[in-house]
């Protein structure tokens, strides 16, 4: 497992991270068994670096977290978590001194810990990085020493954007993978030039681009990639990257043919994200220990040749990009 420098923090990071959602909610049910499993997993291979936030669960995901680190002993993992997402609607009053403030002692509480890593705005709307008092509020914050690091999650290239002129921020969650490709074009370079890291989410396009779907694939009723299919729940790019599920599922089967030998489709996935520089980890959920070191594999790969990546960018122009590059 190699690892890459995050931003300007001083800390380095494994290249291969653990997302932390699938193990809370939101992905049918869940085993807590399997999920501490997994956990232990992906940190027996090397992985430094799990995301997870407040809401996933409910703080059960935290909870998973702060056991697994308490059995172990030893350094602990760089852990980054979110707050936003338990106001009731999402308003830039909502982000009060107040309200930061009793998410974070939550987080605390859950991670069992008396300072957090590094903690990200969850996806709050667009006015909000206009508003330059709340990242004065997470400053003081650091100032308190209940944060080291403050960063965000993002729906929009144009918020990553944004984001990135506040000082404090040093990394920028976004959607980033095969069928998002929007990022490469001038965020990165942005963001490189910065010293800002940026944590590739949703990598697999919530499993699309693990190549196992088809048109009769039955998903829980738990499960977001039934219920936000339109963004009913949340915003429809979480689900399959924002791509009608049938469109990417014959995308899926043009990308097929240049992964070679008995790499899965999912690793290729992971590899192809780590060809970019730019990015400082990518974050596929596991919710067992074989996803886990599948995942983790993935930074072995050997790189992809430039022909293939050639071919990856003229699948997304032909196919995806109309649905997904202009909308976020």
């Amino acid at each position: 497992m190699r690892n890459r420098e995050f931003g300007r923090t001083g800390r380095k990071v494994s290249e291969i991270g653990f997302g932390a959602w699938a193990i809370g909610a939101a992905w049918g049910e869940v085993n807590d068994e399997e999920a501490l499993a997994a956990l232990h997993a992906a940190l027996d291979t090397g992985v430094t670096f799990i995301d997870t936030a407040d809401v996933y669960g409910d703080g059960h995901s935290e909870q998973l977290i702060a056991k697994v680190i308490r059995e172990r002993g030893g350094e602990r993992p760089f852990i980054a978590t979110k707050a936003g997402r338990r106001l009731p609607q999402q308003s830039v009053e909502g982000y009060s001194a107040e309200n930061l403030n009793a998410w974070i002692d939550r987080s605390l509480r859950n991670l069992e810990t008396d300072c957090l890593d590094l903690v990200q705005l969850h996806c709050p709307a667009t006015d909000l990085y206009y508003h330059p008092e709340v990242f004065e509020r997470l400053d003081r914050l650091v100032d308190q020493g209940k944060i080291r690091n403050y960063g965000v999650s993002v729906e929009r290239v144009e918020e990553a954007l944004k984001a990135i002129e506040y000082p404090g921020v040093v990394s920028v969650q976004i959607i980033f993978n095969v069928f998002r490709q929007r990022p490469i074009e001038h965020f990165f370079a942005q963001a490189a030039e910065k010293k800002v890291a940026i944590i590739a989410r949703v990598p697999l396009a919530s499993g699309l681009l693990s190549g196992k779907f088809k048109r009769d694939t039955q998903f829980e009723a738990n499960d977001h990639r039934l219920f936000n299919r339109n963004g009913e729940a949340f915003d429809v790019g979480e689900t399959f990257s924002g791509v009608p599920y049938e469109v990417g599922l014959d995308a899926v089967e043009k990308v097929r043919p240049l992964v070679s030998g008995d790499t899965t489709m999912a690793k290729f996935a992971l590899r192809w994200i780590l060809m970019f520089d730019a990015v400082t980890v990518a974050i596929p959920g596991a919710r067992n220990p074989a996803q886990a070191r599948s995942n983790a594999e993935a930074a072995a790969l050997p790189a992809i040749s430039e022909s293939a990546m050639q071919e990856i960018k003229s699948i997304y122009d032909a196919y995806i990009k109309q649905y997904v590059h202009q909308r976020w």
